[in-house]
């Protein structure tokens, strides 16, 4: 196939290129350098010709405590309307499948057991709220499109930024942690299995999916295969997850706190797929990447 790849220079553009190259597909790849800014306004037209299907990465990202004015109508600008002008162009150009790859925090911050497609969306915040209102608009050219969405949770892998990279840095530095009492569940995603689940949403059925690396951990549990992979020593110590609750109020840390002790799994059913890399290697992969900074 001749795909094109918006948000091709990220974490899980660069990977994904070089997964669908493998797999022997023709790639496209789209940055802000080809197309200026992505929003309503975009010409994608010209980008178009002979592709067969479109992965849509391209995203103003989820920042922590967002400070800017209007924070939700930034994401909409590039998160809704951007997407909803690559839908209409692409089926202008009669271009069918079209993967987007939106967040688990369209179904909110925490969940009871493993989430579905089923489940309802609770979007809590101005990214998560965004990239729901594109999903919805995708369903609406459904007619015309064929839209698989992919909902995945916390991404790892080789380059990763963000609170996966600072917790393997605390973890490095034997900075002890009040995490052993935590007893939660988190799913994740290592990026190899990110970049296959893309590629299978490129031929597999339409819907919305949610990828996992279908081996969901503890926080105790991720932060003990970060020391094994670093060679490094577990700093956790026990402490009662009430308090830390009641800690992170105090220092406006609710959100960072949550994250920590919450539960959230999702149930990776896609049909037919079976994620290709254990959780292990992943964790492997990213700290073997990591010791080469």
């Amino acid at each position: 196939m001749k795909v094109l790849v918006t948000g091709a220079s990220g974490f899980v553009g660069q990977a994904l290129l070089k997964r669908l190259e493998l797999a022997g597909h023709g790639v496209s790849a789209i940055t802000r350098s080809e197309i200026g800014d992505i929003d309503g306004n975009a010409v994608w037209q010209p980008h178009l010709a002979d592709i067969d299907a479109i992965v849509h990465l391209a995203a103003r990202v989820h920042i922590m405590q967002d400070t800017a004015n209007d924070s939700l109508s930034l994401y909409r600008t590039v998160n809704t309307e951007g997407t909803i002008r690559l839908a209409e162009a692409a089926r202008e150009m009669k271009v069918r499948r079209f993967v987007f790859v939106s967040s688990i925090k369209v179904n909110g911050e925490r969940s009871d057991g493993h989430l579905t497609a089923q489940d309802p969306a609770i979007p809590q915040d101005p990214y998560a709220i965004s990239k729901w209102e594109a999903e919805r608009a995708l369903a609406k050219m459904s007619s015309d499109l064929d839209v698989v969405t992919l909902r995945p949770p916390l991404v790892y892998g080789p380059h990763v930024k963000g609170n996966f990279r600072r917790l393997i840095e605390i973890v490095d530095k034997g900075i002890p942690l009040p995490l052993a009492s935590v007893h939660n569940r988190r799913s994740f995603i290592n990026l190899a299995n990110l970049t296959d689940a893309i590629s299978w949403g490129l031929t597999g059925p339409t819907g919305l999916y949610l990828p996992s690396d279908k081996d969901d951990k503890s926080t105790a549990d991720l932060i003990r295969s970060i020391a094994r992979a670093l060679g490094k020593p577990q700093r956790l110590f026990p402490f009662p997850p009430t308090m830390l609750t009641f800690a992170g109020k105090v220092l406006r840390k609710s959100d960072a706190i949550d994250r920590l002790i919450g539960t959230l799994t999702v149930d990776g059913a896609l049909p037919g797929w079976t994620p290709p890399q254990s959780f292990k290697t992943g964790i492997n992969q990213t700290i073997d990447w990591y010791r080469t900074l």
